[in-house]
């Protein structure tokens, strides 16, 4: 009898174990089908229109060209599409041009859904990149096509809605991070199509019982201005200064900075290979990458003891704007926006910061933190025509406010 009884705790013990091991399910009152939607892929080629001396390709990570034909010897028409619909309103775009002859060359976006939303940049190498102005393109058809005039020449260059920021690109960011001391890079699991899954898991003290902050970026593949203001924030939490030493000295902080590598490297304009949105997917997981950094954090959480009490998720929107949650949703980090966001806003000389609270809905990153943690949740938003050396100033003073809030609580 004492064996069974033995037996039964044992078993009784493993289930204990495997329940703390992974991420809870929460009814969500807006909940949202997140199962796989079949997604169209793009024809990857390029097209040669050797009558006028010009080639355009979607060969290359980040790109989005579905289709294109010439009108006339200067202007060509490229056809853009989603990934699959319904969709939220980004049609982003990315193509490599080149011509046999230096020459002016229109192009016309041609959207299949929704209407004209990236100002056209171009580059040559990926690094450097220019936004053409005002009198380089023209909206027409009411947003259902923009034509862009720029130079072209035999050397390639990319025409995209946004900087090309792909895995390779983030991978060579993250190793370049983790030559730090006291910062970890690893995968942590695997995307739908086995991309990696990465992590910098940063900490300079012993990790055990240190509460921690989580830092998500990239579940929508354009947003790039929101990566790139998660970018600086990290890296002034890395800086060798006073404040930046304490705090990652008390603190452990777990950065996600490609949630979605399927969709940032098949160039879409929203979903995972799995067709939905990933920022929906935070109640049940269907997702493989949700699900991966989900239990990640989870597992990490319970192993070390580390309780999170603040999550912050990087996106771009139009403008700059925080998505918060309402009072009556009390965490464990109790008004911590109301002194964050003021005084982001008042460093950066009465820079309107927008905070927009709200309360539990769809199962989006920020109502997981709180309804798995209890901890304070923010969606940040960035503009996608904010000036990029603003969001590189913005996201450290972010950074700078939030370690003097905590460092000293």
């Amino acid at each position: 009898m004492s064996h069974l009884l033995f037996c039964l705790a044992l078993i009784c013990g493993l289930y204990a174990c495997v329940s703390i091991k992974n991420a809870a399910t929460y009814d969500f009152p807006k909940p949202v089908d997140t199962t796989d939607k079949e997604i169209t892929y793009q024809e990857k080629k390029t097209y040669e229109f050797e009558d006028i001396g010009v080639y355009v390709s979607n060969e290359f990570d980040g790109a989005r060209l579905n289709g294109c034909r010439v009108v006339n010897d200067s202007t060509i028409e490229a056809t853009i599409s989603p990934e699959n619909t319904p969709i939220n309103a980004s049609a982003y775009y990315a193509m490599q041009i080149w011509a046999d002859e230096a020459q002016d060359l229109t192009v016309i976006l041609n959207y299949t859904e929704h209407t004209h939303r990236y100002v056209p940049k171009i580059s040559t190498n990926r690094s450097d990149w220019t936004e053409l102005d005002s009198t380089q393109f023209e909206i027409l058809n009411e947003g259902k096509q923009c034509a862009v005039r720029f130079p072209v020449s035999s050397e390639k260059t990319y025409l995209s809605g946004q900087e090309l920021v792909v895995t390779s690109d983030i991978k060579v960011w993250c190793e370049e991070k983790a030559k730090q001391s006291g910062v970890a890079f690893s995968t942590i699991g695997k995307s739908k199509l086995g991309r990696d899954l990465y992590c910098l898991d940063i900490c300079t003290a012993d990790k055990k019982e240190k509460e921690m902050i989580v830092v998500l970026s990239r579940q929508h593949p354009p947003e790039v201005t929101g990566y790139l203001a998660m970018e600086a924030f990290v890296e002034e939490v890395l800086e060798d200064k006073p404040l930046s030493n304490a705090f990652r000295e008390k603190y452990r902080i777990l950065v996600f900075p490609l949630m979605n590598p399927d969709g940032v490297d098949l160039g879409h304009w929203r979903h995972s290979a799995g067709g939905i949105d990933m920022n929906r997917d935070w109640a049940y997981y269907h997702q493989p990458e949700t699900k991966a950094v989900a239990d990640f954090v989870v597992q990490t959480e319970k192993a070390d003891k580390n309780d999170v009490i603040l999550g912050l998720d990087f996106h771009s929107t139009w403008y700059d704007v925080y998505y918060t949650m309402v009072d009556s949703l009390r965490s464990d980090l109790p008004g911590f926006r109301k002194y964050w966001i003021p005084g982001v806003q008042e460093t950066l000389n009465d820079y309107e910061s927008l905070d927009k609270p709200a309360g539990l809905g769809s199962p989006v990153s920020k109502g997981w933190f709180y309804t798995q943690f209890n901890a304070e949740g923010i969606t940040y938003e960035i503009g996608d025509e904010t000036p990029r050396e603003f969001i590189d100033l913005k996201g450290r003073v972010s950074a700078r406010e939030m370690m003097q809030l905590l460092v000293f609580r």
